[in-house]
């Protein structure tokens, strides 16, 4: 059995992570594969390697904001950034790692904001994010993951009642999810674990929501449907501080 470890984390700032363990959190998860989100850097301003990982990274024009990375044990046929669309490729929100048996695209989806004054263009991010997930798809089996910024179904956050309608449990957010789900692609988590409550990978810094759990599921790894025989297991590690959101974690038979 080839099992290979993933790991996908939005840091919420990895200068500002860097400060809070997680170097050591790094090196204790031993990943194969480990995507991060929200960087929220630019290029030469953290030089952070690791023995035996190649790392490649994906910015934003705009300074301090959203962000991408992968490290990697495993050289990729090819690499690839962003989208293939320059209205929506300037804030380094995909990167896309090629091997010989699968495509590694680790994704950081816009925040429809407050109001939801961008759902417009997250409404159109995630038509051309689905096609371009289809196009790879056609090739080979797609391993995608990150901060998608949706809790899909009530389930995935503590008070689905009083948050509907809000940024990331939006009808229209969560529909837009289904529709990529319905694609050919399964949510991992709930391949193993279709009907656990609690599970979640981000809460908001107010009101002790972490110390409460008053969380939202909102960081994925999904796959293309035909890998499912080859899951083995998905965790969430909330456990694990040193941002407002926790890793999350695959392990699959590549």
């Amino acid at each position: 059995m080839r099992m290979k470890k993933m790991i996908s984390w939005n840091v919420n700032g990895l200068r500002a992570c860097v400060k809070k363990n997680f170097e050591a959190e790094f090196l204790a998860l031993d990943a194969d594969f480990f995507c991060l989100q929200e960087t929220k850097m630019q290029e030469g301003q953290l030089d952070l390697q690791f023995d035996g990982w190649q790392s490649y990274w994906n910015y934003a024009e705009k300074k301090g904001y959203s962000g991408t990375a992968i490290y990697t044990r495993h050289t990729p046929l090819a690499v690839s950034y962003g989208i293939g669309d320059a209205y929506y490729d300037n804030e380094g929100r995909v990167i896309t790692l090629e091997y010989p048996d699968f495509f590694l695209v680790n994704c950081y989806t816009p925040n429809a904001q407050d109001g939801l004054r961008r759902l417009e263009y997250r409404m159109s991010w995630e038509d051309r994010f689905r096609r371009y997930l289809l196009s790879l798809d056609k090739q080979k089996p797609v391993i995608f993951c990150g901060d998608l910024n949706v809790a899909h179904e009530e389930i995935d956050l503590k008070n689905p009642k009083s948050n509907r309608g809000n940024p990331g449990f939006s009808d229209e957010e969560r529909q837009k999810f289904s529709d990529l789900l319905q694609s050919g692609f399964t949510d991992t988590f709930r391949w193993f674990y279709p009907d656990l409550a609690g599970a979640y990978s981000w809460w908001s810094y107010r009101g002790n929501a972490r110390a409460n759990n008053t969380g939202w599921r909102i960081d994925y790894f999904c796959v293309s449907d035909r890998l499912c025989d080859k899951l083995l297991g998905a965790s969430i590690h909330s456990e694990i501080f040193g941002s407002d959101h926790c890793p999350v974690e695959l392990l699959v038979d590549l």
